[in-house]
Order: C-alpha cells, then sequence, then structure tokens
C-alpha cells in the first residue's frame, strides 16, 4: 500500500511521518519524501530558492524527481511488499505547480496531471493536513516563493478539487489542532487503513 502525506507547508506533515516511524513496523515500511535527496532533488531544491526560475522548467524538474523516485524506491517496495508512506508525492506537483503555472497555460492542473497519468503510480490513501494558508504560511516562516499566503491559498483550492474527485483516497485531519493531537490522528488513520 502506498500512503502519501500531502498539504500545505507548515501543515506538519514531516512531523507526523517521523511520529509514524515509531508506529509501524520498520521491516514492511518504507519511509520516504518528494524532493527526494538524489540528485534530481536537489536540483529541485536549488529551484525552490531561486526566485527567478522558470516555471515550466521547475515542473520537469519536480517530474524527474517523481519518475526516478518511483523507479529507485516506491515501487521496488510495493513489490516487496512493504508499506510505502511518502511524504509529499504527486498531489504535491499537481497542487504546488498547478497554482505556480496559473497564467501560463490554460488549465494548468489539468496538464501537470497529463504529463504524469502515463507513468505515475497512484496513492492508495492520501492524508491530508488542514491548515488555512496564513497559518501554513506563518509556520513555514515564509521562507520562499511557495510559503506565501496568497500562493498557498492557490494550493489550498487545488488540493480541493483534487480531494472532490477522489474524496474516498483522502483522509482529512485538522492540522490546526497540537502537534500531539495530530500525530494522535494520523496514527488512527493509519493504522486503520493497515488494520493494525
Amino acid at each position: 500500500m502506498l500512503i502519501t502525506l500531502e498539504g500545505l507547508d507548515g501543515s506538519g506533515k514531516s512531523t507526523v511521518a517521523e511520529a509514524l516511524q515509531d508506529v509501524l513496523p520498520a521491516e514492511e515500511t518504507v519511509f520516504t519524501r518528494e524532493p527526494t535527496e538524489s540528485w534530481y532533488g536537489e536540483a529541485v531544491n536549488r529551484s525552490i530558492g531561486d526566485d527567478e526560475a522558470d516555471p515550466l522548467a521547475e515542473l520537469f524538474l519536480y517530474t524527474a524527481d517523481h519518475a526516478d523516485h518511483l523507479s529507485r524506491v516506491v515501487r521496488p517496495a510495493l513489490e516487496e511488499g512493504k508499506v510505502v508512506v511518502s511524504d509529499r508525492y504527486s498531489d504535491s506537483r499537481y497542487a504546488y505547480q498547478g497554482a505556480t503555472l496559473s497564467g501560463v497555460l490554460k488549465r494548468p492542473m489539468e496538464y501537470v496531471r497529463g504529463i504524469h497519468q502515463p507513468f505515475t503510480r497512484p496513492p492508495d490513501a492520501t492524508l491530508y493536513f488542514e491548515v488555512p494558508p496564513h497559518v501554513g504560511a506563518e509556520r513555514a516562516g515564509a521562507t520562499n516563493k511557495f510559503e506565501t499566503v496568497d500562493y498557498l491559498g492557490q494550493v489550498e483550492e487545488n488540493y480541493e478539487r483534487l480531494i472532490e474527485a477522489e474524496p474516498e483516497r483522502f483522509v482529512r485531519i485538522d492540522a490546526t489542532q497540537s502537534p500531539e493531537e495530530v500525530i494522535a490522528a494520523a496514527e488512527r488513520a493509519v493504522t486503520n487503513l493497515l488494520d493494525l
């Protein structure tokens, strides 16, 4: 099973990913993230820090990182019968790059999804950590171009469209709660998904 953790910057995904490592059996679970720590992921991180990066070029950096992640980590682990938990995955691309390409392309989120559709492996379940854009921006520190309130508002709208299209895949978690409550809700959701 492929479980992904999604939400705005500052919603607590990475904290939850770390906490889940104490709950799920290490020999049966692979924890991973996007951007990855590969050289593709390093290129993505460089582009995040570059306010002048071309948004279309940036999309293809993310897409290359995702393709490598699938072939090197996700698919092999799933083939071995392991559970994969990914801190960010393809929905981040659709929501974030869909917002970045707004005004550059017509129907940008559909364009990004269309590129991924032939090769990606859709998640089986997605925990969506909900925070208002202003809370996410404040928590994240607005340290880069993807962490402003206006931008995160567009990203939130894109996530809502994704959830509306596949409500059965998403588990909403109120991430405005304390970290302990958010972690507990995520642990309950994952143990239910995996029948633990």
